[in-house]
């Protein structure tokens, strides 16, 4: 090694280089021992330089369905009559009295004076929280649309004019309630029949029409596109023409299958614009269309069953799915998902088809199956008169709150 040798004395390298002067012979001097290199290591590549993404920031946390608010907020609070409401409210707590949060408001409310508006309305700024609702993308507008309860003729038996069903409920369709396994699922039911040992769907409409439920002829009526907007509405009265006797036909159930707006398809199929899709206006094309009417009743495989009932007083109202009688103008259709049926509501809103603001309290004391969503309502109009025409016109967008029991006045009413 290069090092050993530089440890070698002065002198005897002297005495080599003297020898090698006198000498004839060229002295070879000695190689110095072969040594291996060290290995060539390459540079890595250079490729292009990764840069580190940036921190995703977290999505924004949901808008919160209720938000708190005051009476203040209201807008119209002050103008409204609530004797008018009254009625409607006395009907939600006879279902809602048995309900903890609900018990200690409900007791109170016998004590008002219903002929007076001021105590009325003292009473409810004493005894509940109005909250404003918003829909899961935080918008506080929504949609509200109208229904009300038509009038059809009928028989009891086929022939002449009455060619068109209303079905019973069939024996064969099962309902079952999934929250007795999945607790989370309350108020879902699924419906179906049994084949062999497996449950399968229902039928759908087209599946109805097209096979009949022999035996299970409630009624025969004599407009197949009355008896369409019959189910769509939920109940009607039908005047039978072998009696001339008045019945109420009441929703019984449903084949399970997920209601489809038939206007929403006309816009879609470009045969109707937005402002057309009107219930008139979806009369109006069939009409222009009747070779055309099953095509379009079958865009909803929905189909709903019902009920009779009498009808002692026809200025009572059908029952909601609270289990009251509706109130026209002061009831409403609601999703229980998201509000609580049952409670009141302050629906700031406008008159069907128009700018006129309309803001009155109500009560949500209805759901179905196209009323979906927090901010979403369906305003009933009642029987008779421009009931038909105002529901079909009604198409507006609203802001909804929700009075909430107080539970402060509860604890101090205890």
């Amino acid at each position: 090694m290069l090092s050993t040798r530089r440890s070698v004395p002065a002198s005897l390298a002297i005495v080599s280089f003297l020898l090698a002067a006198c000498s004839t012979a060229p002295v070879q001097q000695p190689k110095p021992p072969a040594t291996t290199p060290p290995p060539v290591t390459m540079p890595p590549p250079v490729g292009p330089i990764a840069v580190p993404a940036p921190p995703v920031a977290p999505p924004p946390p949901p808008a919160p369905l209720m938000t708190p608010t005051s009476f203040g907020a209201l807008p119209g609070w002050e103008q409204d009559d609530l004797r008018q409401a009254w009625p409607a409210f006395a009907a939600s707590c006879r279902a809602l009295t048995t309900k903890d949060d609900w018990k200690a408001a409900c007791a109170a409310a016998r004590l008002v004076d219903v002929r007076d508006g001021n105590a009325i309305r003292q009473y409810f700024e004493s005894w509940f929280v109005p909250n404003l609702i918003r829909a899961e993308d935080g918008s506080e507008q929504g949609l509200i649309t109208g229904y009300y309860e038509p009038m059809l003729y009928g028989s009891r038996k086929r022939g002449g004019a009455y060619q068109t069903p209303l079905y019973k409920v069939p024996d064969d369709l099962l309902t079952i309630d999934l929250a007795s396994v999945y607790p989370n699922l309350k108020g879902m039911r699924l419906r179906g029949r049994l084949v062999g040992k497996s449950v399968v769907p229902y039928s759908t409409r087209a599946e109805i029409e097209r096979a009949n439920l022999p035996g299970k002829e409630l009624l025969w009526v004599n407009d197949p596109v009355e008896a369409f907007f019959l189910e769509v509405q939920g109940s009607g009265r039908v005047r039978l023409d072998d009696s001339g006797e008045t019945v109420r036909i009441a929703y019984a159930d449903q084949n399970g299958h997920p209601y489809k707006a038939i206007g929403r398809w006309l816009v879609e199929q470009g045969e109707l614009t937005v402002e057309q899709a009107t219930a008139q206006g979806i009369k109006a094309w069939i009409a222009a269309h009747p070779e055309r009417r099953q095509e379009l009743f079958n865009v909803n495989p929905s189909y709903i069953f019902f009920r009779e009932e009498r009808l002692p007083d026809p200025g009572v109202g059908p029952k909601g799915a609270l289990g009251v009688p509706l109130t026209p103008a002061r009831s409403v259709a609601i999703d229980p998902k998201y509000l609580p049926l049952g409670a009141p509501l302050f629906l700031a809103t406008t008159e069907a088809g128009s700018e006129v603001p309309m803001r009155r309290l109500v009560m949500a004391q209805d759901t179905g199956g196209a009323i979906r969503g927090a901010v979403r309502a369906d305003f009933f109009f009642g029987f008779g008169g421009s009931a038909p025409d105002n529901a079909g016109r009604m198409k507006q967008q609203g802001t909804i709150w929700v009075l909430m029991p107080n539970p402060t006045a509860a604890q101090a009413a205890r």
